[in-house]
């Protein structure tokens, strides 16, 4: 690779480090070309992205961001799963590992705080950003639609005592 690719591509790694919240590095020895196209399109699917990494290239990338402690992480053949909701990347990867014991998650970032692998797991148990915002319009909309039933009610009422009525002459 010459010298304006390496350096394209420390420039898009440094941009995606700056527009993710969130960075889980991985080890992936050993995986297929399938099985990591398989995880790249789960990732895609999710919102979130799949690099596999020259790690000198991320270091020079990871200079001036928020991730900039996981440097040291980048030891041997590694890969970065990254996504800008909190949850996304790290639920894939862990859900893609209970299939693949092939890849394995070193350590992670959520927006410049360091995790651990237990803490990538825990942060995978979450539910994603589109799941939360679908709760709370479900919480939103549950009051409006009680208030509509009991507005309807006293005229449902109403009507029923007039049909009643009606019936009985």
């Amino acid at each position: 690779m010459d010298r304006k690719k390496k350096e394209a591509l420390v420039a898009e790694l440094h941009e995606t480090f700056e527009n993710s919240s969130l960075v889980v590095v991985t080890s992936q020895q050993g995986m297929s070309v399938s099985e990591a196209s398989d995880l790249r399109q789960k990732m895609r699917d999710a919102g979130a992205g799949y690099k596999v990494t020259k790690n000198t290239l991320v270091k020079l990338a990871l200079k001036g961001t928020k991730f900039e402690y996981l440097e040291d992480r980048f030891t041997g053949p590694t890969a970065i799963a990254f996504s800008s909701d909190p949850v996304a990347a790290a639920k894939v990867t862990v859900n893609f590992r209970k299939d693949n014991e092939k890849l394995q998650i070193v350590a992670g970032g959520l927006d410049g705080l360091g995790l651990d692998v237990s803490q990538v797991e825990s942060l995978a148990k979450l539910p994603s950003m589109d799941e939360l915002r679908s709760k709370l319009i479900g919480v939103i909309q549950a009051p409006a639609t009680k208030v509509a039933g009991v507005l309807q009610a006293p005229a449902g009422k109403l009507a029923r005592v007039f049909s009643a009525y009606g019936n009985s002459n």
